[in-house]
């Protein structure tokens, strides 16, 4: 069991601003389509874009769609079908436009998807969530040439459909988010395989995103996970990583466990823990 040696946790005031896009954004891959951002944060008075950029050799075409899905404890997202959404969820579905939502791209052009928000000004202040799909469209082609079918058989074929999705989140009025840290340790989990876990909580009215960075005893991070959330469905979140023995062997001792800002939103400290693993 790790010893806590002290814990910080820091209060991060998220005024309802949109996230800057100046600096390069994350980019998202899947089959041949890539996104860029893969998250977007708006504050309902500016719009926002996402850029698809088709990196096959053959046009393809992309269906583009809204979805609910809501965080469990363990960090996986569950999708909602709209007739069960809550209040907060069908009150987001309501409020996003977004055009074009079938997208034809030819090899190597970029395509933009034009995204706004109008938060209704009877809605309390809050954020508001949903999940912006990227699903490619199979192209229709024929099973078998009457040449190369088997007599008296049938020929099925199975066409993978790749698809990306990523969130909308539409902030309104001045939130205020507080983010922690507990429960860092090393687990082993057999036949040479480690996982790094610590819970990431959260209480406020806001999620919590960021980078988590474990340092050993050296000025480097000995394990460093990119893209980390805690949405405000939960409270708590149960995160359980995969690392390499060499790095669970650099984790042995004192450590400081770190949860930061993407490195394109500047990379501010959110929370910190210090802690000694057995």
């Amino acid at each position: 069991m790790p010893i806590v040696r002290l814990r910080r946790c820091s209060a991060v005031i998220l005024t309802a601003m949109a996230l800057s896009l100046a600096m390069p954004a994350p980019i998202a891959a899947q089959g041949d389509l890539l996104i860029a951002p893969t998250r977007l944060v708006l504050d309902g008075r500016r719009g926002g874009e996402v850029i698809l950029s088709n990196v096959g050799s053959e046009e393809a075409t992309y269906r583009v769609s809204l979805e609910l899905r809501r965080m469990t404890p363990e960090g996986s997202l569950e999708p909602v079908d709209a007739a069960e959404a809550n209040v907060t969820e069908a009150a987001a579905l309501e409020m996003i436009r977004y055009a074009p939502r079938r997208v034809v791209l030819p090899p190597g052009e970029p395509q933009a998807i034009r995204i706004s928000a109008r938060p209704g000004a009877e809605l309390p202040d809050g954020e508001y969530r949903v999940h912006m799909a990227f699903a490619a469209v199979p192209k229709v082609q024929p099973i078998a040439s009457p040449e190369t079918a088997p007599a008296g058989s049938f020929v099925v074929k199975i066409t993978p459909i790749y698809g990306i999705t990523m969130p909308i989140i539409v902030r309104k009025g001045q939130l205020e988010v507080v983010a922690g840290l507990a429960n860092p340790r090393v687990e082993e989990l057999g036949d040479g395989a480690y996982a790094f876990a610590v819970d990431i909580s959260r209480s406020g009215g806001a999620s919590v995103y960021g980078d988590l960075l474990v340092y050993g005893s050296g000025s480097e991070p000995v394990f460093v996970a990119r893209g980390l959330g805690v949405y405000p469905e939960i409270g708590s979140r149960h995160t359980t990583l995969p690392i390499s023995a060499e790095q669970a062997a650099a984790m042995k001792g004192p450590v400081r466990v770190e949860l930061r800002a993407p490195l394109a939103d500047g990379g501010a400290l959110i929370t910190s823990l210090d802690a000694v693993l057995r």
